[in-house]
């Protein structure tokens, strides 16, 4: 059983998919793992560390060569595979609703397809969740970048010459990413409070030593879609918290934007009307720009000011903290296929309830039910 590790092609992709330490687990597996050279400067590995750890380090063409299985963070151009084996199987990120082009190419091309971003939001692939992986430090650098942006210090400070004020940080979007933006800006010292279309999170949010923000009396509006994601809201739920978030944004100093909803081009939570309201200097973190955007006005790995607030937002977030991210995403590999490990087949076997989820081609044909509805 081979495994190859391509280096990522995607512009302003940093990270790799696997690490020294998943290439040793994989041997232990009985895997042969080939690493194209290069793949892990970016993530600060460098060839020698995998070949120490036991891989194979060549070109593209001899990493693919024979491959049974391709991890990958975005899926490669089906060009690439040329030279893997018949119905190998490649796992990565597909982007399957906005790359419909390239799942049809696999599909044409004979690969069985592995979109990790569409794992189960279940305990049991809780680690092989790359989106909570990679959200968890989104969240936390989506802070950082909003402090290093704002002119003013995050906690409050006592001094002989005066008192500097709290930063007050408002988190819009209360899944993986916001959870950890709210824990890193009370932990810079920020007075910190967060909304969230689900009511369930109020509790998560106080845990954090946050203040929560959320509509009242209007019943019957949880919020809650299947696997733990955010619905779109009713229009009676939307005006409502049009009105509160108005209210509360014009006096925060930064703002941190969350809201993704699987499949769907991100919900607009901070209109321009809003951004008018806030003061001077304020800063404004889209972490969806590159799903359309929260925030009106915001440009994907551009600064953008409006009414004096700077908005910005990354393509790739995860990318911008690359050792770390590839770490995480390379275990969610490892655990993905070392879970559903086939001793006897020495190959994994994907059961229904995850294969079926992740599962976008095989045997020449698109077969993922999301994609075929």
């Amino acid at each position: 059983m081979k495994i190859a590790i391509l280096k990522e092609r995607a512009a302003g992709e940093t990270r790799v998919a696997a690490t020294p330490e998943t290439v040793k687990k994989f041997a232990a597996l009985g895997c042969a793992v080939a690493v194209e050279a290069g793949a892990g400067l970016s993530a600060s590995v460098e060839d020698a560390a995998y070949a120490e750890a036991g891989a194979s380090v060549g070109d593209a063409a001899a990493t693919v060569k024979d491959a049974d299985i391709v991890l990958g963070i975005q899926a490669p151009d089906v060009a690439l595979l040329a030279g893997a084996k018949p119905g190998a199987m490649v796992a990565a990120l597909f982007d399957p609703f906005g790359k419909r082009d390239l799942v049809d190419a696999y599909a044409a091309a004979g690969f069985e397809a592995l979109a990790m971003e569409f794992m189960p939001r279940i305990t049991r692939a809780q680690s092989m969740d790359v989106l909570s992986s990679q959200s968890n430090l989104a969240g936390y650098k989506a802070v950082l970048a909003a402090a290093d942006a704002y002119g003013r210090a995050f906690p409050m400070m006592m001094t002989a010459a005066g008192t500097v004020q709290a930063a007050r940080v408002f988190v819009m979007g209360v899944g993986v990413a916001g959870l950890q933006a709210i824990a890193t800006a009370r932990r810079l010292g920020a007075q910190v409070s967060a909304t969230d279309v689900r009511s369930a999170t109020k509790e998560q949010i106080q845990s954090l030593g946050a203040k929560p923000i959320f509509v009242e009396k209007v019943a019957g509006i949880e919020g809650e879609g299947a696997g733990g994601y955010a619905t779109e809201m009713s229009e009676e739920y939307q005006k409502a918290q049009a009105e509160l978030v108005s209210a509360h944004i014009a006096k925060q100093d930064i703002v941190i934007t969350t809201a993704l909803i699987p499949g769907r081009a991100a919900p607009r939570l901070v209109t321009d009307a809003q951004i008018a309201t806030m003061k001077p200097g304020s800063v404004i973190f889209d972490l969806a720009v590159a799903q359309g955007g929260n925030v009106e006005g915001s440009v994907a790995d551009e600064v953008v000011v409006r009414h004096g607030v700077t908005i910005m937002g990354y393509s790739n977030t995860p990318a911008h903290l690359p050792a770390d991210a590839s770490a995480l995403f390379a275990r969610n590999h490892y655990n993905f296929l070392s879970a559903f490990w086939d001793k006897e087949a020495k190959r994994p076997v994907l059961d229904e309830e995850i294969g079926n989820a992740i599962r976008l081609t095989q045997g020449g044909k698109v077969v993922n039910a999301r994609l075929l509805g």
